[in-house]
């Protein structure tokens, strides 16, 4: 009824809730306050649950435990999660094709790279084009040499997670193993399970508009789309001409980044 009756109601964006300590927390949103501060690294939190959950990456506290695996979770939304990889359960559906995922993000991820064409962000050390911000900033990594994701086992470093969870599962047997029920080969992530099952059954389920060509893979797609498109996926960071293949504007790079006087870094590395 609070909220029906608008008693705690945000003056800035007008939405209500049912108590004042709920309109107090919604209100930093607006106002930016962090007052919970981690006494480890510094970074600050809007709310106490937050800085506690925080801590936990500190701590190495795992406190929410799978009992199918035994994998442990600092986040019960995390071993929520996971849960669906024992399960099988797939509750988001692409409203444009016949799959589904266990997670949201994705969901959100496949309409980018199955669905949609549009890269907005460039490197401007190559001037290839990306879906998504996080995926220019981890391909950076590869141009700067950053490794920022490290093992608590040994000293090793990767530059991207996926490298090291694989490190993880191969060395230190933490993480979960896919494996093939026809061949019993090993994977560290399901998608290339599924991929690799689909060529067993010699299943094929992305059909080319223009030709009718069948692929086990969307990636496979959309490298074969190529041919039939005129759209130019990388860009030169250097005078912003598109091409539509990466070797070349690799090529053109070179040459373009030299007559307007760049440091091509990429070819240093």
């Amino acid at each position: 009824m609070n909220v029906h009756s608008s008693k705690y109601k945000c003056t800035e964006c007008g939405k209500c809730f049912g108590s004042k300590q709920r309109l107090t927390l919604h209100s930093r949103i607006h106002s930016g306050e962090k007052p919970f501060e981690c006494t480890v690294c510094g970074k600050r939190f809007t709310t106490s649950g937050e800085l506690v959950v925080h801590n936990r990456i500190h701590s190495g506290e795992k406190p929410y435990k799978c009992h199918d695996c035994h994998k442990t979770f600092s986040r019960s939304g995390n071993l929520k999660k996971h849960m669906r990889v024992h399960t099988g359960d797939k509750p988001y559906k692409c409203s444009l094709c016949d799959k589904s995922f266990s997670e949201s993000g994705s969901l959100q991820k496949h309409k980018r790279h199955a669905h949609s064409n549009r890269r907005p962000y460039d490197c401007r050390w190559c001037g290839k084009l990306f879906k998504s911000s996080g995926h220019l900033k981890r391909h950076v990594y590869t141009h700067t040499g950053a490794k920022p994701y490290s093992c608590r086992h040994c000293s090793e470093c990767f530059t991207f997670l996926r490298q090291l969870k694989t490190h993880l599962l191969k060395s230190h047997d933490e993480g979960v193993w896919f494996t093939c029920h026809i061949c019993e080969k090993k994977f560290t992530r399901r998608d290339h399970l599924e991929t690799h099952i689909r060529r067993h059954e010699g299943v094929k389920p992305y059909v080319c508009d223009e030709c009718l060509k069948c692929f086990c893979t969307a990636t496979e797609l959309r490298h074969h789309a190529l041919k039939h498109s005129d759209i130019k996926h990388f860009c030169c960071g250097s005078c912003g001409k598109y091409f539509r293949h990466k070797q070349y504007v690799k090529s053109h790079f070179r040459i373009c980044s030299v007559k307007l006087g760049y440091v091509n870094v990429f070819l240093r590395q």
